[in-house]
């Protein structure tokens, strides 16, 4: 059956899945530079989505729409073409423990001049069902733990086997914001005005807290305010967790905590109050995940672990619970927080009709490139890899842009920019292109094979979802990947993979001897990656753009900059 999966609000996408294989997504922010968590606000959008893969509405078998906030059922206010329309949907958690695949039976998503009826499944069962579906668990047919931490949510603990999955419990009542309201009260974040919210503010804290130390003092403190306010017996604590599904007082009682934390820290550093935080979640997450391992030790198969959530994309999280020894194996996709929702409503339907099954699925499976207008002064010649390898070496970046685009948020080498690693200035001069803060690292693009030699662990991470540390001999050799604590958010990729950024990157190799690259997202500031060659050159702050064997290259060079000077010296 062809199924088609819808996230309508933040992070809006549409993804199909026919007969267990994923044919594509897409994310709406990956399409005409829209901006970072676009939502779909018109049901056009799926029409189009759809007529770009030869598709019709009326080829679709299901329709499924992601669950979103509500306690009993969601409500949406969308457009089809100039009618506004009403959707009801599936609310945001399951309504009992083994309700996961409890649904909201709808009529009147209109696409087109029809009316189509469909499904809605609850937000978090997309995140289950997507994690564990694009597993090597579900795959062997091994069943699996599923972590899902996000929002306005408690750290939820599922177990997932082909027949079902169900809550096995919450683990500790601290909803997913904290890490970016932690943000909101120190550091360079710090927003005085509480109805302001930076959805991105969460992972730049990853980079941030690299200029920190874990002060035991500090974690002291939060973890005093975190058992009287949140978890002991007391009345504050008993009133918080009994009003803990109302999402605006959960963040309201998350801003006070920082608030009494900020008067008890007065004269800290703030790089250090952000550091110890993160610390103190990490120890109780590690430690409440292994207290109900041990009480549910009697449930049967392996220990796997799936994340899924935004907190999902927290490295050092994700590393801190693979490195416990409490599972046998660890596995996160490359979405998932809620760029992955389409596909989980997808694989939800997929559940409701054969259980918790494998999808097939390729993380380059977003929008393919387009055609759009190159400004004049650009100029056009076919360049092949080898070609590609001797412009980078000369450390000159290169906006790098082959096939369909990567699912998830981070760019994986099909919507990327590249540099040569080897220059200790290049880390400044990338992040002053994307107009980024100083401290934010610049991830390196490996060959799988060579990693271990340069990081450690240096395993395998396709997807960019655990930590590394640089090897000491290899930091003076490739400074510009090296972040301020030398963690490296490292991408590996095989040396027999298709994809043309490892017959790159074997060519490199080749020639330097370093069989790696610096790596960012190919985007203007605060939007998704670039959809096509056009809107790279358009931007015009990288001189160079490869696309699928064409190199662009701009003739009329602006003046460069301090940063440049420093990196070309």
């Amino acid at each position: 059956m062809r199924i088609c999966g819808i996230k309508l609000t933040h992070n809006g996408a549409i993804a199909v899945v026919d007969d267990g294989r994923l044919v594509f997504c897409t994310e709406q922010e990956k399409l005409g530079n829209n901006p970072h968590y676009q939502a779909i606000d018109n049901l056009d959008a799926i029409v189009a989505a759809l007529g770009d893969y030869g598709l019709d509405p009326r080829d679709i078998g299901q329709f499924v729409i992601d669950g979103w906030n509500g306690e009993v059922e969601s409500e949406f206010q969308v457009l089809s073409g100039a009618v506004p329309i009403t959707l009801k949907g599936a609310p945001y958690v399951e309504l009992r423990a083994e309700g996961l695949l409890d649904c909201v039976d709808g009529f009147g998503l209109i696409l087109g001049s029809k009316a189509f009826s469909y499904r809605s499944y609850p937000h978090v069962t997309g995140h289950v069902a997507s994690a564990y579906c694009t597993s090597p668990f579900a795959k062997a047919g091994r069943p699996a733990f599923c972590l899902v931490w996000e929002g306005s949510i408690l750290p939820r603990l599922y177990y997932v086997e082909r027949k079902g999955a169900r809550l096995i419990q919450c683990l500790f009542p601290i909803i997913g914001h904290a890490y970016a309201a932690a943000g909101h009260h120190f550091g360079p974040y710090r927003q005085a005005n509480r109805g302001n919210w930076d959805l991105g503010v969460a992972g730049k804290l990853m980079a941030y807290i690299a200029l920190g130390s874990v002060d035991e003092g500090i974690v002291a403190v939060f973890q005093e305010l975190y058992e009287t306010r949140f978890a002991a017996d007391t009345e504050r604590a008993r009133r918080y967790r009994a009003d803990i599904n109302n999402a605006g007082s959960s963040l309201e009682a998350m801003r006070d905590f920082f608030d009494a934390s900020a008067l008890r820290l007065n004269g800290k550093r703030p790089e250090d109050v952000l550091a110890s935080f993160h610390e103190f979640l990490e120890r109780l997450l590690v430690q409440e995940i292994a207290f109900v391992l041990l009480r549910y030790s009697s449930l049967p198969g392996a220990r796997n672990l799936c994340i899924a959530g935004e907190c999902g994309l927290n490295i050092k999280w994700n590393s801190a619970l693979r490195a416990t020894g409490l599972f046998d194996d660890v596995w996160v996709p490359p979405f998932p927080n809620d760029s992955g929702s389409a596909i989980g409503a997808a694989c939800c339907a997929m559940a409701a009709q054969n259980g918790f099954v494998p999808l097939e699925w390729s993380v380059y499976s977003g929008p393919a490139l387009r055609a759009g207008e190159i400004p004049p002064e650009w100029e056009a010649a076919p360049c092949s890899m080898h070609e590609l390898a001797a412009i980078l070496a000369s450390n000159k970046p290169v906006i790098f842009l082959a096939g369909r685009a990567e699912l998830g948020p981070r760019a994986l080498g099909g919507r990327s920019i590249l540099a040569a690693a080897t220059s200790p200035g290049m880390k400044d001069h990338l992040n002053d292109i994307k107009r980024r803060e100083h401290f934010r690292p610049v991830a390196p693009i490996c060959l799988e094979d060579r990693a271990p030699d340069i990081f450690t662990p240096g395993t395998t991470d396709p997807y960019m979802l655990f930590d590394h540390q640089t090897r000491a001999e290899w930091r003076d050799k490739i400074p510009a990947v090296v972040h301020l604590d030398g963690s490296a958010r490292l991408q590996t990729i095989s040396r027999n993979s298709q994809h043309k950024i490892a017959e790159l990157l074997v060519e490199y190799e080749r020639l330097t001897g370093i069989p790696l690259l610096c790596h960012t997202s190919a985007n203007r500031h605060g939007c998704g990656f670039f959809p096509d060659a056009a809107a790279a050159c358009q931007w015009g702050r990288v001189e160079h753009v490869w696309c699928d064997g064409v190199l662009w290259t701009k003739t009329v060079v602006r003046e460069p900059s301090s940063t440049e000077r420093l990196v070309s010296a």
